[in-house]
């Protein structure tokens, strides 16, 4: 790899494992259980540890310009691969992230129904862009305020919004600014086509000026309008790297079958 294709790369994953230690009890009641935990303690609360791979030696390289969208049944990893980018598992030697990082997974974590749409702008753009110069913030506000065109209901509390207006709310301000890597989980649920597409042009005039972007979404429609390309998650490891069309085309042959189509336009 030459030094240019080096500093092009925003993220990259070597042989990343994810696993987790759970306790399961087949006993059929409540006083199986009790008699269980009595008669044998040891055993009870030892040797019923059960380790599940999430996912295993999971390797992705995504270069600068990047929008990559993650396909996968639900359970498949998705999410758990993500959040475990984001740091929120704890830092992983397999992970090396060129760049800042921003992450949405919950949009309703840090919303307070009761103030209005201005007042939780100002929360979330004081959460993700902490580090910027109270003006900068300022800034951001005003900007992300005009960009989602809700007018007069900026003003009203944010318990009345409906879903679409919320997810205009958060999309404008976390795609405000350049980052390195741009993590999206679900969060264009609910959003009318007109905004996908405004947003999504918005989201590649930031990517242009920074990094790259990771997004989740079972929309097939989202995907393929705001994603570049696309991988499929399953089997814990990855399953499909390539175009949009090609990892749709191989999600639906390939789980359509047992779950139904879960892609819908």
């Amino acid at each position: 790899m030459n030094s240019t294709s080096i500093s092009e790369t925003v993220l990259t994953i070597k042989d990343l494992t994810i696993s987790y230690n759970f306790s399961r009890y087949q006993a059929k009641g409540i006083r199986d259980l009790f008699v269980s935990f009595f008669t044998s303690p040891f055993t009870f609360i030892f040797s019923r540890q059960q380790k599940v791979d999430v996912l295993r030696d999971f390797n992705l390289n995504v270069k600068k310009g990047d929008i990559v969208g993650i396909l996968g049944i639900n359970g498949a990893g998705k999410t758990t691969l993500c959040r475990t980018i984001a740091g929120m598992y704890g830092s992983r030697d397999e992970i090396e992230v060129n760049g800042l990082l921003r992450a949405i997974f919950d949009t309703a974590s840090v919303i307070q129904p009761e103030l209005s749409g201005r007042e939780n702008a100002w929360i979330i753009t004081n959460i993700l862009y902490s580090h910027l110069p109270k003006k900068e913030r300022k800034a951001i506000v005003e900007d992300s305020l005009e960009f989602t065109e809700l007018n007069e209901y900026i003003d009203s509390p944010f318990k009345i919004y409906s879903k679409g207006m919320k997810v205009r709310l958060f999309l404008s301000i976390v795609s405000a600014r350049p980052c390195g890597l741009l993590i999206l989980d679900e969060v264009f649920n609910g959003a009318d086509k007109y905004f996908n597409e405004k947003i999504s042009n918005r989201i590649r005039g930031v990517i242009k000026e920074s990094g790259a972007v990771l997004f989740i979404s079972h929309s097939e429609e989202v995907i393929r309008d705001v994603c570049n390309r696309a991988i499929v998650i399953g089997n814990q490891q990855l399953l499909y790297d390539g175009s949009v069309d090609g990892a749709i085309g191989y999600y639906n042959q390939h789980f359509s079958l047992e779950l139904g189509n879960e892609l819908q336009l």
